[in-house]
């Protein structure tokens, strides 16, 4: 369980779910191309006006019906919980499905990703709002369609030496080409394990995992991404077996209103008063989501730690510093500090650290 204190209004800010709008990764990053080629037609995103309320789907019967672990369970483990972070950036192409596979084999117990809605309104696993961080191409998620999204080269841009730099040798770039066909994929994988996966994707090929999902996003546009993910949940069949959270405030509301039985971990506003105030967490909270520091101000203080505590809070623990802190090392320092789950880019070494 945790321990831990309200803190100042600069922390409160960077509090925040999973992942922060950037992402929790460093190191040089190539200045985008100006023009893309890929969609010179786009379609707007169909947010203009917010979203209307999403029916509840009935679950599809085609689902495999392989047991996962639900929240409750994996809160009521005595070990702190493996969650890889966008399914193991660190050691494989952030966001794609041979990464989470690779997760998955290391010993993860939970999938962190996020969403956001192409330019056709599907919903794809994808950080960035644009695609020029990991793939060879240029431009806006949303001005993309699901078919232009998912032809390009996904892990175009990994180097396990650094990621996500574009300045490396060549060769450092492992696992270019295979998505494209131009290089023959891992023993057991396929170049659609290399490609920009949809939601859906992801739960049906992992059946026995449970996840943590971050809305990405902000305004209508995140609205938008929490109406059609609260529909999928549901279609799916794993809102037990399901985390969200969000940036956006508004965004998580949406989503709490269309999914109300569906874990979630507070956003910006909630979390700040509950820092600052000393306010109690909206609804029925279980989990926070924060990094050890925010713009050099440490988090994960005593005083943290015991209010957290006190609040029968669980504390997940995502990087803010991936180059000093995925690592064994301090995957075991945050285990030992109280961490109830770690958003690790390393899942195989955080494997190591709960042994």
């Amino acid at each position: 369980m945790a321990r831990r204190a309200a803190l100042t209004s600069v922390l409160a800010i960077g509090l925040l779910a999973a992942c922060t709008a950037t992402d929790s990764t460093t190191g040089p990053i190539a200045t985008p191309r100006p023009t893309s080629s890929i969609a010179s037609t786009p379609t707007p995103i169909p947010t203009a006006t917010p979203a209307p309320p999403v029916p509840t789907p009935t679950p599809d019967p085609e689902l495999p019906a392989a047991q996962r672990p639900t929240i409750d369970e994996l809160l009521a483990l005595d070990v702190p919980l493996n969650i890889a972070h966008a399914g193991g950036d660190q050691i494989a192409p952030h966001s794609t499905l041979y990464a989470m596979a690779v997760a998955v084999e290391a010993g993860a117990n939970v999938l962190e990703l996020d969403v956001r809605l192409t330019a056709d309104a599907q919903l794809v696993v994808h950080h960035d709002d644009t695609v020029d961080r990991t793939t060879g191409a240029t431009g806006r998620v949303d001005d993309l369609t699901l078919a232009e999204l998912q032809a390009l080269d996904n892990a175009h841009w990994f180097s396990p030496e650094c990621w996500p730099c574009q300045d490396r040798p060549i060769e450092e770039y492992i696992y270019r080409g295979i998505r494209t066909g131009e290089v023959a994929p891992p023993e057991g994988a396929t170049p659609d394990d290399f490609a920009v996966p949809t939601f859906r994707d992801v739960v049906e090929r992992f059946p026995t995992m449970a996840f943590d999902v971050e809305i990405k996003g902000s305004g209508l546009a995140a609205v938008g991404t929490a109406s059609v993910l609260a529909g999928e949940i549901a279609a799916l069949g794993i809102g037990a077996s399901t985390v969200v959270v969000s940036f956006d405030d508004a965004a998580l509301r949406t989503f709490e209103t269309l999914a109300p039985a569906v874990e979630t971990s507070p956003a910006r506003s909630e979390l700040t008063d509950w820092f600052l105030l000393q306010l109690p967490l909206d609804g029925d909270h279980r989990i926070i989501q924060v990094p050890p520091a925010f713009e050099g101000v440490p988090v994960l203080t005593e005083s943290f730690w015991e209010r957290a505590e006190a609040a029968g809070l669980d504390v997940w623990v995502w990087m803010d510093d991936p180059r000093r802190q995925e690592n064994l090392e301090f995957y075991q320092e945050l285990i030992a500090q109280g961490a109830d789950g770690i958003i690790a880019g390393r899942p195989n070494e955080m494997a190591a650290a709960l042994l």
